[in-house]
């Protein structure tokens, strides 16, 4: 019998049988591998568990610990939950079931949206599925007996799938217990692996996100191979509810979305206001020290502009639709990149004019269909910290390791440490000379090395017009958040012929590098608040100390302090109602004040006052000037140094 040679992750060759699964690989390696092992990826591609391995290739055995072994268990969840919902509620259509960032859902056509006590029965059934431990099999049909078939069921939405999405003539459908589903797989062995399940939510969506389509119900669900792992998950949506950047922007005063404005729009109350000022003039400060230069472009131009840089060929179902001004077309604009572009072109460029660094805090414009609209997170109008660096080929390594340790400087100085980080390479349809493709993907990947950082990369995932890297930060309570982007681009400078005169005297192609910190200020406020549930650290906080006489008759030494404070850089306000000391405080710590200076007759006199942190509780009488010592300090360290108790 023939031998396969497979190759482990760590390096390691070993000899099997012809016909050996993941499963053989994985209880050759160890017991408990093969009882908690998913799925298998073979040569790059994940497969099935339980199907033979074809040929000599890498071998790796997936687990609920491998970002796809979780897309698999979650997608297999999915199947689940259709089948229980198909057999309680008989007619119903399925859609589409995917695994996403955390979970899954399935959209389906029914008679009438769910109800909390639907979900309670879809769960009682599914909990019957699991106990079943049925397997999943995999068949293989031609596409057209499938559509046929279909047909015959009356499955609208497989038979779209097959006729529009799918163009191969063998396809595969999934079979367990008395369910099936269109699907290209893979899926876990068999339904008893999910140990743990919650269905968390129901709404309606549109078929396709087309809202000229029909509107499906969509049911969302998490689930674990271990109980424990969905009481965590429980625990963490607990949190998260009380860090609701929605919920807190009102409670806290800090940003209003109407819809007499319109929806997706932001309106940035005083308070508000404040925090985004000091988020503003910090990156411009940093910007500046750092050698960029800050230009400002419009908000609208000539349609023209963005058909010369390919938006309106690839992006316009995210734009507003043009505007008729003089005869001619004008378009918002969805980003500030042909701005930055046409500015490059108003005059010559030599190499020793280069690199360039450009930023722009410029606010974009962009058609967010109304149902993924979601307070600070999705909107419709946000103010982008956007950069371009034009650069040569010689300089482009240099810059890259430059740019991304200003990147994570940044995002340090707002309390974020901990990342996920993604590089995408060139795609199998791509623009651009493959050996610069070779050279940008080398630069990011030893930015990434020389600055010690972790990645992942993903091999073809790269844009069209150039390879990139993205940086999500955690938050808090372990959520990832897409911030920062290093992105090349090969297009724009093709489509507007940039060039500078290299030292040989003949015009050359620059390197340009598309650069975003922290994304959108909308939502990078958004995730700020959730990051801090509100508590926001002293140099952003909205309002830093809050002055609380305990009678009226101390008001005027409360203004007094407001001035000093005020003069020392310090945000502060006095609390001057006739309410006990009691109720200031109170209120006071509702707003997430960081300090209150309580103030009475015996401070008035000796010209101290009674420092209180917010969360912490009394700290004790200080002077005025050891006071203002306390709260600048923190301001200037950010909060990164240990603060005098």
């Amino acid at each position: 019998m023939s031998q396969l040679q497979i190759t482990l992750p760590d390096g390691s060759t070993r000899a099997y049988e012809s016909g050996t699964t993941g499963y053989d690989v994985a209880r050759s390696i160890s017991p408990r591998l093969a009882k908690e092992a998913i799925a298998v990826k073979v040569n790059g591609d994940v497969r099935d568990l339980h199907a033979p391995i074809p040929e000599d290739a890498p071998v790796a055995i997936l687990t609920f610990a491998d970002p796809e072994g979780r897309e698999v268990f979650w997608h297999s969840s999915s199947h689940i939950m259709a089948q229980a919902v198909q057999e309680l509620f008989p007619g119903t259509k399925l859609a589409i079931g995917p695994a996403i960032e955390e979970g899954w859902y399935y959209d389906f056509e029914v008679d009438k949206p769910f109800l909390p006590e639907d979900l309670e029965k879809i769960e009682k059934r599914m909990a019957e599925i699991v106990k079943e431990d049925a397997a999943f099999r995999c068949e293989v049909f031609t596409r057209q007996d499938l559509i046929e078939h279909y047909r015959q069921k009356g499955e609208d939405y497989k038979i779209e799938i097959l006729e529009e999405d799918i163009d191969d003539d063998e396809v595969t459908v999934y079979k367990h217990s008395g369910f099936e589903d269109l699907c290209r797989g893979p899926h876990i062995p068999s339904t008893g692996m999910v140990k743990a399940f919650k269905l968390t939510a129901s709404s309606g969506a549109y078929w396709r996100g087309d809202e000229h389509r029909q509107m499906l119900q969509r049911i969302y669900g998490v689930s674990y191979p271990k109980k424990s792992m969905l009481e965590d998950y429980l625990h963490r949506m607990e949190e998260a509810k009380k860090r609701d950047h929605r919920m807190l922007g009102k409670q806290l005063e800090l940003f209003t979305i109407a819809e007499e404005v319109g929806p997706g729009l932001v309106m940035w109350l005083p308070r508000g206001a404040r925090i985004r000022n000091e988020v503003e003039n910090f990156w411009r400060e940093e910007h500046l020290k750092n050698g960029y230069e800050l230009v400002f472009s419009p908000h609208v131009a000539d349609l023209r502009l963005w058909n010369q840089s390919g938006h309106t060929d690839f992006y316009s179902d995210d734009m507003f639709r043009p505007m008729e001004l003089d005869q001619k077309a004008y378009q918002l604009k969805p980003m500030n990149c042909p701005f930055h572009i046409m500015m490059y072109k108003s005059r010559r460029w030599s190499y020793r004019d280069l690199p360039l660094r450009w930023g722009e805090l410029g606010t974009v414009y962009r058609y967010e269909k109304p149902g993924v609209l979601h307070g600070l997170m999705r909107v419709r109008g946000f103010t982008q910290d956007d950069a371009h660096h034009f650069v040569t080929q010689e300089q482009m390594e240099e810059e890259l390791v430059w740019l991304l340790d200003f990147c994570t400087y940044m995002l340090s100085s707002f309390g974020f440490s901990d990342y996920d980080i993604m590089l995408s390479t060139r795609p199998e349809k791509a623009i651009g000379d493959p050996a610069d493709w070779e050279k940008a993907q080398h630069g990011l990947r030893r930015a990434l090395d020389k600055a010690g950082l972790a990645y992942d990369t993903d091999e073809g995932g790269g844009a069209f017009y150039g390879p990139k890297i993205d940086i999500k930060i955690k938050d808090a309570i372990g959520r990832s958040w897409q911030c920062s982007t290093i992105q090349f681009d090969f297009s724009l400078p093709e489509r507007f012929d940039l060039t500078y005169i290299d030292s040989d005297g003949q015009a050359k192609r620059p390197f340009m590098i598309h650069r975003a910190l922290l994304g959108s200020i909308e939502r990078f406020f958004g995730v700020l608040i959730e990051h801090y549930a509100g508590n926001f650290p002293v140099w952003l906080a909205p309002e830093q100390v809050k002055i609380l006489p305990i009678t009226d008759s101390i008001n005027e030494y409360g203004d007094s302090l407001v001035a000093k404070l005020t003069e020392a850089g310090i945000r502060a306000s006095l609390d001057d109602r006739s309410e006990k000391i009691g109720a200031k405080i109170r209120d006071a710590e509702l707003l997430k004040v960081p300090y209150m200076f309580i103030v009475g007759g015996k401070e008035a006199e000796n010209g101290t006052v009674s420092v209180r942190r917010h969360g912490s509780g009394d700290l004790g009488g200080r002077s005025l000037d050891e006071a203002i010592e306390l709260v600048r300090r923190e301001i200037r360290t950010k909060g990164r140094e240990e603060t005098e108790q």
